[in-house]
């Protein structure tokens, strides 16, 4: 086999998701939102890790704004949290993604330690193509709905996607074969996927990690627009950022985190 053919991806077909998914995805997203004073509690106990700095980065058409709650929530756990301050997300457009990984390392370089990344959605992919360009700035990466498995066909909402390409000019779909394997190439640093089962934009299967020593993945249940807001993701995202920078351990399901999470 050359070297051509082994970077070429299998080309999964997945249907898009659920109709009713879809159509539910804001009323879902209210409730999310308006669930996090009932679970204030288990929220504010959740661990706590050492404060380093935490990158977090919107989805499509997203501002800092979209990650308030998020940024937030990690601010009050003692966390340096910088958003990505780039304005709205529009895809890579121009030299967006020379301007991310500058920030990266810009925030490394500034507290001399490596910078955690949390992305949403299109978030998620841009963090791990920072961790691919500089690793050796990034403590980890956490995605959440993030559809980077692009060597599938039909992993988000097909109306969305075309927007995307629209906007972006980022052929997703329809991008070269090498395009969508590197796309799909994890980085060389510890990962972890939050994805839902019940997302109405992003194909679940596309935003799960390949199984290997320093990967997880971290159902829950929830829609693709609340999860920046969503009680189970907020503790997750606190819980992986506990780590200890030269200890990281997949998630724990035991006990009664087994009732809420796969």
């Amino acid at each position: 086999m050359n070297a051509e053919a082994h970077l070429r991806p299998t080309v999964l077909r997945y249907h898009p998701p659920a109709a009713i998914w879809s159509l539910l995805e804001p009323a879902r997203a209210a409730a999310e939102f308006g669930a996090l004073p009932f679970a204030s509690f288990c929220l504010g106990n959740a661990p706590r890790g050492d404060g380093h700095p935490v990158m977090v980065i919107p989805g499509f058409m997203g501002t800092d704004g979209s990650t308030s709650v998020l940024r937030a929530y990690l601010t009050m756990l003692g966390y340096e949290v910088y958003p990505w301050a780039l304005g709205r997300n529009f895809g890579p457009r121009g030299d967006i993604e020379h301007r991310m990984v500058e920030r990266a390392n810009h925030i490394s370089a500034t507290h001399d330690c490596k910078v955690s990344l949390v992305g949403w959605s299109l978030g998620g992919i841009f963090a791990r193509q920072i961790a691919r360009d500089v690793p050796e700035a990034v403590r980890q990466v956490i995605t959440m709905g993030s559809p980077f498995g692009s060597a599938a066909h039909g992993g988000t909402n097909r109306e969305i996607a075309q927007l995307y390409e629209l906007l972006s000019g980022d052929m997703t779909e329809h991008a070269p074969d090498h395009i969508k394997a590197h796309r799909r190439l994890r980085p060389p640093v510890p990962c972890t996927a939050i994805y839902s089962k019940t997302d109405g934009v992003a194909v679940w299967q596309v935003c799960v990690e390949e199984e290997g020593p320093d990967t997880d993945n971290i159902e829950v249940v929830g829609s693709h627009t609340g999860l920046g807001f969503n009680p189970l993701v907020l503790y997750a995202v606190a819980d992986r950022l506990a780590l200890p920078e030269d200890g990281w351990t997949p998630f724990d399901r035991s006990g009664m985190r087994a009732l809420f999470y796969r």
